[in-house]
């Protein structure tokens, strides 16, 4: 069974910090940078037919020891046989155009592509397109078709599919945009069978990543969320509601070699209690969201691989409710909380700590800001800002939790102690993932929760989502300030301009508390021993595509 937190322990050194006084904010962040490869930004120029992988780079994923263990073990790979996948939510929609969740889009990686994808150093590979060029202006992309690449119902990837996909996600199709980043998108063209290209409105050094969209059969989208039908590696079997989704090998994937597995059954595990259960009866042989107690559990019998997330966690505040709506209450929640404690506590020292929404990963725009609130508890500061806002008794706090998320309960234990410490009345609220995405995502109808959001290897992709008319701005933050320098930065064509912009986009995300940030959490999973050829991405994906058996 799970080691819950104590949270008698918790209080006691909360009690015994307050006791040798309080910190100022100067206290720098306990992540340890320095071994991560330096980026590069800029414009993307054009790739020849060889290259894989020479591509504006947000950042590259860092293996820790751990994973390159498991990436080394064992003999060569077998060909064959079937695997469970322990997720934690189901679906929001298998619409690889409408799925919004996390959880959704790291199963559908499996089943869709697009004209480019990631790679698990950080990088774009070409995938659908075996070319692609941008001219010197940034306002025309012209891809070429890979040759021999053919959708899960064996007709081959045209051209007009690539047109109606494009156009059906940016909006061209209808006039409503699906996927937001491609609304910049004027005209798509067929120059000839192999050779589409496409147009947009203003130039972006960014928005080569958003080609990353799945393309679909032409006039099948509404199709799509009953049968998917995608060009990946594994193709679409069946999906019920509450137990998950099975894809059966692709046998005509255009990349030699892969998959290896001839099933995936991802299988939607609610209960932390319930996955360490079956990890430990062998019904489950992947599980990849453990927290460092259940990590510890499982040592003796599974392959417990780490590396870091691409998730930026945080204690978010809505802040269009009362007390948040005063930016002094949200700066005394983000001096209350000692990050410190809830790295050492819940990632067993493992994680990075953040003030902002940028991943430390993307080394060329992300700015170090932990000095600003500290790293450790300044519960006197806390309490002079409570106090100056006319609240010197504290306030009530629900802290909203999805439930079926370990990590973020067991932050949720840690944190809400440590407000009761600065006299926050803070209680949790937990809740299932279905009511947390109506209820604090789209709705925005909460005080503050605890989750996290995720990051592609574009710094824009969270820092967007905080300009005050975004429709993913769940927080409710609104700064002038804020979307002129998101803006800017979104803009700029310059690197080390666009650099600097964003860095000023944290700083004002930071000063004005639009949320309490804490930390990227490693991602640490749990692997039958027979298994190898698990990889880790900078982006939330399960690849199950390089997982094979080893006897």
């Amino acid at each position: 069974m799970k080691k819950r937190i104590s949270v008698l322990l918790i209080m006691a050194l909360l009690t015994m910090a307050a006791l040798s006084g309080c910190t100022g904010g100067t206290e720098g962040s306990s992540g340890d940078n320095s071994s991560m490869e330096s980026q590069t930004g800029g414009t993307q120029e054009s790739l020849g037919e060889d290259s894989s992988g020479e591509s504006q780079t947000g950042g590259t994923q860092e293996s820790s020891e751990e994973q390159s263990s498991g990436e080394a073990q064992a003999g060569a790979p077998v060909y064959g046989g079937s695997i469970v996948v322990g997720i934690q939510q189901d679906v929001d929609s298998l619409d690889p155009h409408k799925a919004t969740a996390a959880g959704t889009k790291e199963i559908l990686f499996n089943i869709f592509e697009g004209l480019v994808k990631p790679d698990e150093n950080g990088d774009l590979m070409k995938a659908l397109a075996s070319d692609y060029t941008i001219s010197e202006d940034g306002l025309v992309y012209t891809f070429t078709l890979r040759e021999g690449v053919k959708f899960h119902n064996g007709n081959a990837v045209t051209a007009e599919d690539v047109k109606y996909s494009l156009e059906r996600a940016s909006g061209l199709l209808d006039g409503t945009p699906l996927i937001s980043s491609l609304s910049v998108l004027t005209s798509v063209d067929i120059l000839d069978e192999k050779t589409v290209q496409v147009t947009v409105g203003s130039a972006n050094t960014e928005l080569i990543y958003s080609f990353v969209a799945a393309i679909i059969p032409a006039g099948s989208g509404e199709e799509e969320s009953g049968t998917p039908i995608g060009t990946g590696p594994f193709s679409y079997v069946s999906y019920k509601p509450q137990e998950g989704i099975v894809v059966a090998k692709n046998p005509d994937y255009w990349q030699q070699g892969l998959p290896y597995l001839d099933e995936v059954n991802f299988k939607i595990v609610n209960s932390p209690d319930t996955a360490l259960l079956e990890l430990k009866g062998g019904s489950i042989q992947i599980y990849p969201y453990l927290t460092d107690s259940q990590a510890n559990e499982l040592t003796d019998s599974f392959q417990i691989l780490s590396a870091p997330s691409d998730v930026v966690q945080a204690l978010f505040l809505n802040n269009a409710v009362e007390p948040l709506n005063d930016v002094r209450i949200r700066q005394a929640i983000c001096y209350a909380l000692d990050l410190d404690m809830v790295n050492e506590f819940v990632a067993g020292g493992g994680a990075t700590l953040v003030s902002s929404a940028m991943l430390p990963t993307l080394h060329t725009y992300y700015v170090d800001l932990t000095d600003t609130y500290g790293t450790a508890a300044n519960i006197q500061k806390a309490q002079e800002l409570m106090t100056d806002a006319g609240y010197p008794n504290g306030f009530d706090l629900e802290i909203t939790v999805p439930s079926n998320y370990e990590y973020h309960m067991q932050t949720a234990e840690v944190v809400a102690e440590q407000l009761k410490a600065a006299g926050i009345n803070a209680t949790i609220n937990p809740v299932e993932w279905s009511s947390w995405l109506s209820d604090c995502y789209t709705d925005r109808n909460y005080q503050s929760t605890i989750s996290g959001i995720t990051s592609d290897m574009t710094p824009g992709y969270l820092t967007n989502r905080f300009q005050t008319d975004s429709k993913k701005n769940f927080v409710n933050f609104a700064s002038a300030a804020y979307d002129e320098a998101y803006q800017k930065a979104a803009a700029a064509l310059d690197p080390v301009e666009k650099a600097e912009l964003y860095k000023q986009v944290q700083k004002i995300l930071c000063d004005e508390a639009g949320s309490a940030f804490i930390q990227v959490p490693p991602i640490t999973i749990a692997m039958d021993p027979k298994l190898a050829g698990y990889k880790f991405y900078p982006v939330y994906v399960q690849d199950m595509s390089t997982v094979y058996y080893t006897e």
